[in-house]
């Protein structure tokens, strides 16, 4: 049951009421597996209309099936492909009908990188950038009518290489990067208009989602955190309208020493990751192209 969940990414938690959720309309994008896919049951546990979005038709299905048996009032999906500009259109369309507008938008999404040292490729990184940056704020800009309407929030699942920049991710790391500069400043002008709609920007360690971890492994020497424990802290994180989560709390820690102890975070992030492996990897694949 949700109310015996207990968050764990802050020391003190916020005031959290677990019944404001209940009824609550929300898209989650990004929703077939992983964090996603975990916030779709935690939503459903407390009783929230759920839209869910991914590519795989098949994987989504069976995730609203278990939505509903887990409490969700209403659950619905659609696949969409998030690099394609008309279908973050439609997937905000179909959410707004089928829910009768938008308490919560959650963008989750995120195109396949590689950990790789940069080799030139700018066509992936254009690529990349288009469904880790352009297509959040298009769906952004799509939802905020409603959003402010229900007095909602709009929720960014970010990453801690989105302030700290780290080897063999520079594609990945540039979409973090625009997406905590870009939500920053929206947040800003929506006070400014005093708006209704809240930004919560939420920045992750290393989650252990399957496909992180297939990404990682033998590369990466760190820890990883459970993608149950992650998804439900960026609910209440949005829930409580609070701008920001670190999870785990640790995450905090690093964007502090990041800019009081440059030198030392740099060491430390260098050593995070396997060079013998990565260089091994890289000098093989060019000899075979």
């Amino acid at each position: 049951k949700p109310e015996t969940i207990t968050p764990t990414a802050y020391d003190i938690v916020y005031d959290f009421a677990p019944e404001s959720l209940r009824g609550a309309k929300v898209l989650v994008t990004g929703s077939s597996k992983g964090i996603g896919e975990q916030m779709a049951y935690h939503y459903a546990r407390f009783g929230a209309k759920i839209v869910i979005t991914a590519r795989s038709k098949d994987t989504l299905q069976k995730v609203v099936e278990k939505c509903l048996s887990l409490g969700a009032q209403e659950a619905f999906y659609i696949a969409a492909d998030m690099s394609n500009e008309s279908d973050l259109d439609r997937v905000v369309d179909f959410a707004l009908k089928k829910l009768g507008g938008l308490d919560y938008l959650v963008l989750n999404h995120i195109g396949s990188t590689r950990i790789a040292m940069w080799d030139g490729d700018v066509e992936h990184a254009k690529w990349l950038m288009k469904i880790n940056f352009f297509s959040y704020i298009q769906m952004a800009w799509k939802a905020l009518p409603s959003l402010e309407k229900n007095k909602g929030s709009l929720v960014i699942v970010s990453s801690l290489a989105g302030k700290m920049p780290s080897p063999l991710t520079a594609p990945y790391v540039s979409t973090k990067s625009a997406l905590n500069g870009f939500f920053g400043s929206l947040r800003h002008e929506l006070a400014m208009k005093k708006s209704n709609v809240s930004i919560s920007v939420c920045t992750l360690g290393l989650i252990d989602t399957e496909t992180a971890m297939s990404k990682v492994k033998g590369k990466v020497n760190m820890p990883a955190y459970p993608a149950t424990e992650a998804a439900l802290n960026i609910i209440i994180t949005g829930a409580t309208r609070q701008p920001e989560l670190f999870y785990p709390w640790f995450t905090y820690i690093w964007t502090l020493t990041k800019d009081w102890i440059p030198s030392f975070t740099d060491y430390v992030v260098q050593r995070s990751y396997n060079y013998n492996f990565i260089c091994l990897t890289h000098t093989t694949i060019h000899s075979m192209t």
